[in-house]
């Protein structure tokens, strides 16, 4: 049975990327600070604090025969410059990049070593920049630019890493009071992303037939981008 890492797995977008997983039969390892909420006989739950440096560091290295690995944890503060808030960014930093380096440190090698695996990161359509977003872009775009790195140094062991960048997703991040200042945008289709659609795109790049796809940031945009 195929096995995959992926954070975040109480809710919105790795929470259905576990679901979505787990009915094509994968073994599902989530790692998460809150409580499980998948109750599925294939899918483990490991209480880890994305916060914690060393702690995540040492949970990278206990996982062995991993064939897959999605960072989809994530938080969002905002703040415009003047008012920067620190604290936020400075958690979302530890959550998007300095987690998703830990990881990627302890398990893109030991795929690399097996001659094959697969990484994804949910990234964001915000990483280009917007108004009062400047941290949580910053993390984004940082996230970008790691994946496009390190697939470059493990194309040729097999393993591709990509980046899968939604615009405004219906999750529970949207009705989070540290955002209340800033209303998403709806893109041209008229509605939020889904969920599930993320999900979509996140499984087709762990399968076989995605293996000449590596070192990109593909966006799920709903038409946000097609005035570029």
């Amino acid at each position: 049975m195929r096995q995959v890492v992926i954070t975040g797995t109480s809710s919105g977008i790795g929470l259905a990327i576990a679901h979505a997983l787990l009915h094509e039969g994968w073994r599902v390892i989530g790692l998460d600070v809150a409580a499980p909420s998948i109750p599925h006989e294939a899918f483990q739950h490991v209480a880890l604090d994305l916060t914690g440096g060393e702690a995540v560091t040492k949970a990278a290295q206990s996982l062995v025969d991993i064939d897959a690995f999605v960072h989809a944890a994530g938080v969002l503060r905002v703040g415009n410059v003047g008012a920067l808030d620190h604290a936020g960014g400075e958690l979302m930093w530890r959550i998007h990049v300095d987690a998703a380096t830990r990881l990627a440190d302890g398990l893109i090698p030991k795929m690399a070593a097996n001659g094959k695996g697969r990484a994804v990161f949910i990234g964001s359509r915000v990483a280009g920049g917007m108004p009062g977003r400047s941290q949580y872009a910053a993390t984004k775009a940082a996230l970008i630019a790691l994946a496009k790195s390190w697939a470059a140094e493990v194309a040729p062991q097999g393993v591709t890493v990509n980046v899968v960048s939604p615009a405004a997703t219906e999750t529970a991040m949207l009705k989070d009071a540290n955002r209340a200042s800033a209303t998403p945008k709806l893109p041209p289709i008229g509605r939020l992303i889904q969920p599930e659609e993320v999900a979509a795109l996140v499984s087709f790049l762990l399968s076989s037939q995605a293996a000449a796809i590596t070192g990109q940031d593909i966006q799920i945009c709903g038409g946000s981008s097609l005035n570029r």
